[in-house]
């Protein structure tokens, strides 16, 4: 595939609204694409007009099976006012195109697509298997990756790459991501006879010393460090003159491996156990989503021929980065223990803002590191 092709694909993703729904338009422009160049592929419907799309390159051979994995969706366009360029426009100015998913994560997902269009046209792999797979609602709750592990797309895989953006960089390890909601409730009385009431909203703010708390004696992981804690959400009362009777916060856990999912769950629970103990309170904890965290051995195998391949298409080494954000990855480590890592075109810092951008010259570099990667790793 010419440069101008692989070009125009982007554009035409960019082009495609996926703000936070409508995947299947996307999906279904891929697997034409993908049908004109032989490859088989299949939609996954998660809603209506809600379709991942999973395609695949067999060898007929045993061997690893490689995984490039992205999503379909982006967030919301925000005030086109506001925008140089159009968020739809895919315009290309200076070497850079601009849109909303350029960068988080069109770009990656075009360029995964290329390579198995590639790879298919050089006649490979030679072993194995090569997956593709993009998803829905990877911004609000990574339903697509969800049901896509749970059909079991990834259960065999032996490697993966997200591509989120990185520039090219390698993401070898990442945070995961707990959601949760402490629900207080009281006794409604009137303000001028507090004692005969309970005060929901008091009993909450307890909850908020506490839980300041609930991870000083917490495990670190030498790659990401302690688990990073927040409450951000606080709401109750509906009155001056009325002691309420409910009130809620919602806080979010980013975990590590050292301090699981389950482990950080755990000392939010004992922390409103404890306090539940004492006269009046009545607090619940629920858990709105729960996403892994991913680490790596950065002196892996895998890792050590991701960076050979960048090397190939960049002419210089990547650089070796950890995040605290969560990915579709951490939906995908449920089912399979592998290498997963995240590469992708574009500049982290654009993602989700006015003005999101490409340069063209990375995505090329990117789509050449990728094709790099299944060359070898089926070879």
């Amino acid at each position: 595939m010419d440069q101008q092709t692989k070009v125009q694909v982007l554009k035409d993703l960019i082009r495609i609204n996926t703000a936070n729904d409508h995947e299947k338009q996307a999906a279904v422009y891929l697997q034409r694409l993908f049908k004109d160049y032989g490859i088989s592929s299949q939609l996954v419907e998660y809603a209506p007009d809600r379709d991942s799309l999973v395609a695949e390159l067999d060898s007929g051979q045993e061997g690893p099976v490689l995984v490039l994995a992205g999503h379909l969706d982006t967030v919301a366009l925000g005030d086109r006012d506001r925008w140089e360029h159009d968020p739809l426009s895919a315009d290309e100015v200076n070497g850079k195109i601009y849109g909303r998913g350029s960068v988080d994560m069109k770009s990656g997902l075009a360029a995964m697509a290329i390579t198995l269009i590639e790879l298919k046209e050089a006649g490979l792999p030679q072993k194995g298997k090569l997956r593709f797979l993009g998803t829905v609602g990877e911004e609000l709750g990574a339903m697509g990756s969800e049901q896509l592990t749970d059909q079991g797309f990834v259960e065999d895989a032996t490697a993966m790459i997200v591509g989120e953006p990185t520039g090219g960089n390698i993401v070898y390890a990442n945070n995961g991501s707990i959601g949760y909601t402490i629900k207080s409730f009281g006794k409604s009385v009137h303000s001028s006879m507090p004692q005969t009431g309970v005060n929901a909203v008091e009993n909450l703010a307890q909850f908020l010393v506490a839980e300041k708390h609930a991870f000083d004696d917490a495990p670190s992981s030498p790659v990401l460090g302690k688990p990073v804690h927040s409450v951000n959400v606080f709401q109750g009362g509906s009155q001056l003159n009325i002691i309420p009777d409910y009130a809620e916060a919602q806080g979010n856990i980013r975990p590590v491996p050292e301090c699981d999912n389950e482990a950080c769950i755990g000392r939010i629970q004992q922390t409103v156990d404890k306090l539940n103990q004492q006269p009046g309170f009545n607090l619940e904890l629920e858990v709105r989503f729960s996403f892994r965290p991913v680490a790596n051995d950065p002196e892996g195998e895998f890792v050590q021929l991701v960076k050979e391949a960048h090397q190939q298409a960049f002419g210089n080494a990547p650089a070796m980065n950890v995040i605290h954000g969560a990915s579709d990855a951490s939906n995908y480590i449920k089912a399979v223990h592998c290498p997963m890592l995240l590469l992708g075109a574009g500049d982290w810092s654009l993602a989700h803002q006015v003005n999101e951008h490409v340069a063209v010259d990375n995505y090329l570099k990117v789509n050449a590191t990728y094709e790099n990667v299944a060359k070898q790793y089926l070879a």
